[in-house]
């Protein structure tokens, strides 16, 4: 919690207004016990009616301004904690954008989700209370206590007494709160992964009849949340009454005690009603105080986690080294030099001494067996991963000196699985080059195969996309995100199996157009069907993580066993001729 009090830098001028309206409403709550001493003494038993009213008066003038300076603390402390939040979320959504994939996956999308959401909430929370609540509780006990003593020494220990049981007791029954509170966040995180599963694999519940399981699996992880919960809950239950009675019990004996001062002459009747005002002052405060050291561990939980993102030493901005500045005509597009590559926590590596050139105006496609690391060869070169050994260059420049904007601003991107996002049309594809006009834009849809699917929609490129894409056909999505590629203009074209959703015809023409596009860029193509690649300029056939070759479709069919058995098994015997 310390260290995030520096995003409470912005708000200097409005924390210092907002602790002088704090202070100025802790002396009108603590003058209000000595005015109700004076009513009484002075007025009440005096029997001087015009004492009555015109400290009633004076009271009702002082009530007003402590309401209204607590409205306006109230106000101040709320925009003050609120933009906090929000600037820890932007930082917090900005360094999650920044991460590796492997260091992504470290926390996952559920974890990530409940930290950018409940857990700023949380801390949020916690700061509020510990300004509101925590904050003016020592000092409001110290001064109330010393304005008893002022009025009688021996009550005024009592109250002492009272303070000092009180956080005994909340000492005691507290600390097994607190150990409960870590548990609660973790196992919001697990809620929030199990509903992402069910909501983003509903399709396939449905299809397996699997709705009863996964009802049962996410009652599970409600149950553990509530029974912790409710744990929680009954500790603060018992703690409550206990409080309260310590506080009436010291009423009690204020007034006992009170009684016989006053008996005695020792002491006036508006003396005891101040000591009992003081007292409530004092122990409610006390109160507050300890109510949130007991909550502030769920804050300090929550902290923790988001201090856990924001402090994860990341080296993905690396600028370019002067020696990788060396660019010459005959520099490849894009160069990968005995690249090899595993998963962070894998015993075998998944590439192994991966090597090839693919240049400007050329098509590079890669073909293999399931699991043999084509959609890793293509998800290293806008480096979401960072290779074990070896060099990934484009334009002579190695892409481990380069940073990831200068980097990824060069390579237009086509996943494996469509992604769209909610908004328009024209939207999605401005995401490829926001600067992109309107005629760039339709004839990247041109040459996409999408742009008769578009004319035929009643709003056409204003047509609104829902949220990933899912109003769209999956061969529709495909189409969008190559034309979403095609607007950015790029210098390195990856389609990762990114035709496999077209039939065959589309698929043709598709291929067709991008040949006019393609002219300064070079194109890395994965892709499972043989009549997609038979026609690139050359082809790497992956084996287990190894090259079993390289070359073009028919030296592969004479050279290499594997492209050769993948063809047998798509192409007829007069196709392979």
């Amino acid at each position: 919690m310390i260290k995030l009090l520096k995003y409470l830098s912005p708000y200097k001028g409005r924390v210092a207004i907002m602790l002088g309206l704090m202070f100025l409403q802790m002396l009108g709550t603590l003058y209000v016990p000595t005015l109700t001493a004076d009513i009484v003494n002075k007025g009440i038993i005096a029997g001087n009616l015009k004492q009555v009213w015109q400290i009633g008066r004076f009271m009702l003038l002082v009530a007003v301004l402590i309401a209204g300076i607590s409205i306006l603390q109230t106000y101040l402390s709320t925009s003050i904690f609120a933009g906090m939040g929000r600037d820890i979320r932007s930082v917090l959504f900005k360094k999650s954008q920044n991460l590796t994939i492997n260091e992504f996956n470290r926390f996952g999308a559920a974890s990530m989700i409940t930290r950018c959401t409940n857990d700023i909430t949380q801390i949020q929370q916690g700061y509020m209370a510990a300004v509101e609540m925590l904050l003016p509780a020592p000092i409001m006990a110290v001064a109330g206590l010393l304005l008893a003593f002022s009025k009688s020494p021996m009550l005024a220990l009592l109250i002492a007494v009272s303070m000092v049981a009180i956080c005994i007791l909340t000492a005691g029954i507290g600390q097994k709160a607190m150990n409960l509170f870590a548990g609660l966040q973790a196992m919001l995180d697990k809620i929030n992964r199990v509903l992402r599963e069910n909501l983003t694999g509903i399709r396939v519940i449905r299809a397996f009849n699997r709705q009863g399981f996964e009802q049962k699996r996410m009652d599970k992880t409600y149950e553990e949340y509530t029974f912790t919960a409710i744990r929680v809950n009954r500790i603060f239950a018992v703690l409550l009454p206990v409080i309260m009675i310590v506080m009436n019990v010291c009423t009690i004996l204020i007034i006992a005690l009170g009684g016989k001062n006053v008996a005695n002459g020792q002491m006036e009747i508006g003396d005891i009603m101040a000591l009992i005002e003081y007292a409530f002052l004092i122990l409610m405060y006390l109160v507050m105080g300890i109510m949130v050291i007991m909550i502030f561990p769920r804050a300090q939980t929550c902290a923790g986690r988001v201090d856990e993102v924001l402090d994860l030493q990341t080296d993905r901005f690396r600028t370019a080294l002067p020696s990788d500045n060396i660019r010459t005509a005959k520099s490849p597009k894009l160069e990968f030099r005995d690249v090899s590559f595993r998963y962070q926590g894998a015993e075998k590596p998944v590439l192994s001494n991966i090597s090839f050139t693919a240049n400007a105006g050329k098509t590079t496609a890669i073909i293999g067996g399931t699991g043999s690391g084509k959609s890793t060869i293509v998800s290293l070169i806008p480096r979401f991963y960072d290779i074990e050994s070896g060099e990934i260059r484009i334009d002579g420049k190695n892409i481990a000196a380069m940073s990831e904007e200068s980097l990824r601003d060069r390579i237009g991107f086509v996943p494996q699985k469509a992604f769209l996002f909610s908004g328009t049309i024209l939207d999605n594809l401005r995401h490829g080059r926001k600067a992109a006009s309107f005629t760039e834009i339709r004839h990247a849809a041109e040459a996409a195969q999408i742009s008769g699917f578009i004319d035929g929609l009643e709003k056409g490129f204003d047509t609104q996309v829902s949220q990933g894409g899912s109003n769209f056909s999956g061969g529709q999505k495909q189409r969008l995100s190559i034309a979403r590629a095609l607007v950015r203009k790029p210098e390195v074209y990856v389609f990762d199996d990114s035709f496999s959703a077209l039939d065959f015809k589309t698929d043709a023409k598709l291929r067709a157009a991008l040949k006019d596009e393609i002219k300064d860029a070079a194109v890395i193509l994965v892709a499972q069907r043989i009549s997609t690649i038979m026609n690139a300029d050359q082809i790497i056939v992956l084996d287990e993580g190894r090259m079993a070759g390289i070359g073009t479709h028919n030296e592969l069919l004479a050279n290499c066993e594997v492209y050769r058995q993948i063809a047998k098994s798509q192409l007829s015997e007069e196709e392979l001729l």
